[in-house]
């Protein structure tokens, strides 16, 4: 009797079992170094917007301070669960740069991870993940979103879906609760794929509670200490008109004309995800087993068009990060989409969707690396521009109050001076506020008045000694300085810095 076989131990298990493990682990380390090869690109040019929550990062990171500047208290800052994160890395790493690129990085391994959970949860197959990944990293209005809480959201987003999914109440409500923290209007979001699910009443009051939980102290203190529970930006951004025919409704238009290519790529999955979603109406109501799978997908593009829908009502102007959110429900549903269509036709839009990716990839590098710019960018100079600017102002202010020309990110990242303007300026706040109120109804005004509840409406604006300005002629002869910025948004100007009048 041969005994060799019986003999040999199961040399096959442990191979098996390692390489599983190595296979799991292949996905996340892939978006790991993907992602941080991109912010190795993107870090040059992040847009003041960015920089604007960079220097909250870094303001409280190393002076304990919220505010856009050392010099005064401000609640302009967005997402504050963001700041909060970037500061707590900027403290160990020394440098708010640096840890944007750590957070973004962290942030699309748990999209990608999320993005797997969900696969695996609706059975769709395993190439939707690194499909939807790539869609989303080179999407050229995304990259040009970078530094602010769009990386973050997507992946709480993602998570949510997640959670959903397993119905599990405690868990969807704390990821709720941080995604209202990351940007308030993610809550909307959150309640279209909360009212997604079958019988999704089933464990409301734990979904809220945990949200209550996760909220309540960081408003309370908001409202308390810096004067809103919501971020002041809310009513700023309300209150300014649109950029001349355009509002968000149609700012994808506007975006168009100045960044073909950028924005062609960068809108075309609502475009693409509208078309798709009409067809799964009709195979859902056809009782598609397919189309049932795609369900929790459709619940997010669906939450996108929603959140479109209501920024358009508002008559937000039309900032390019604010179409992130609709951006990013249509691709994860169109890719879920790409991964579930008939084998017949798989092929084809797998090539589809691999054209797409490339695109993007080539609309980023093809004017040429380093870029000075985002792809998508409203700025009127570039962040490195602004930053070496940043660096002379605070030696020629020398202590003195500057207002600014209207970008005051980068600036104020570099100038460590008091740089004055709606963001940094408490005091300037408050015509936003009347603003806002004189144009809202009954209940908007009375919601209005409870968040201003403990704002300081005494606080006049600060006077400035110095004044930033641009023209496109030769500066004043009372000009301190002077600095020629360009960019594809509004081409060439002279900034200078001259004595308030």
């Amino acid at each position: 009797m041969d005994t060799t076989a019986a003999a040999a131990p199961p040399r096959f298990l442990l191979p098996t079992s390692v390489a599983a493990r190595a296979r799991s682990w292949l996905l996340p380390a892939g978006a790991a170094a993907a992602s941080a090869v991109v912010f190795s690109l993107v870090s040059g040019h992040l847009i003041d917007d960015s920089y604007v929550t960079l220097s909250y990062a870094k303001n409280l990171a190393f002076h304990g301070h919220w505010g856009l500047v050392e010099q005064g208290i401000a609640n302009t800052a967005t997402s504050p669960l963001n700041v909060l994160v970037l500061a707590v890395v900027a403290f160990l790493v020394r440098d708010a740069v640096l840890a944007a690129g750590i957070v973004f990085v962290l942030s699309q391994v748990l999209l990608v991870l999320g993005l797997r959970r969900v696969a695996a949860r609706t059975g769709v197959t395993s190439a939707f993940p690194p499909l939807a990944f790539a869609m989303l990293l080179v999407n050229p209005l995304l990259l040009s979103s970078i530094g602010l809480e769009v990386p973050l959201g997507a992946a709480g987003v993602v998570w949510l879906t997640a959670f959903a999914i397993e119905r599990r109440p405690v868990a969807f409500g704390l990821t709720a609760g941080l995604l209202v923290l990351v940007r308030i209007d993610l809550l909307l979001v959150a309640l279209v794929v909360f009212l997604a699910r079958r019988r999704f009443w089933a464990g409301v009051w734990r979904t809220m509670l945990t949200l209550l939980a996760v909220t309540v102290p960081w408003f309370a203190f908001s409202w308390l200490v810096l004067g809103s529970a919501v971020p002041d930006t809310l009513v700023i951004k309300i209150a300014q008109p649109p950029w001349g025919a355009f509002s968000f409704a149609n700012g994808p238009l506007l975006y168009l004309r100045s960044f073909p290519a950028a924005a062609t790529l960068s809108f075309l999955p609502l475009l693409f995800g509208g078309v798709a979603g009409l067809l799964w109406t009709v195979k859902l109501r056809a009782g598609s087993a397919r189309a049932r799978k795609l369900a929790p997908f459709a619940a997010l593009a669906v939450a996108g068009a929603a959140h479109y829908l209501v920024y358009s009502w508002l008559g937000m102007p039309p900032y390019h990060w604010y179409y992130a959110s609709s951006i990013v429900g249509a691709t994860i549903f169109l890719a879920a989409g790409v991964c579930e269509v008939p084998q017949r036709a798989r092929a084809w839009t797998a090539i589809a969707a691999g054209a797409i990716v490339l695109a993007g990839v080539a609309a980023y590098v093809l004017p040429g690396l380093p870029r000075r710019f985002a792809p998508i960018t409203s700025n009127h100079a570039a962040s490195a521009e602004y930053r070496q600017i940043g660096e002379q102002l605070g030696a020629l202010a020398k202590g003195r109050k500057v207002e600014s020309a209207g970008e005051a990110g980068a600036l104020a990242y570099a100038c460590d001076c008091e740089l004055l303007d709606q963001y940094s300026d408490r005091g300037a706040v408050d015509p936003a506020i009347a603003a806002t109120k004189n144009r809202s109804g009954d209940l908007a005004r009375a919601l209005l008045e409870a968040n201003f509840r403990n704002f300081d409406h005494s606080v006049a604006p600060t006077t400035p000694d110095l004044v930033l300005a641009t023209t496109r002629r030769a500066p004043p002869p009372t000009a301190l300085a002077s600095w020629t910025i360009d960019s594809p948004w509004v081409g060439t100007q002279r900034l200078y810095l001259a004595p308030a009048r």
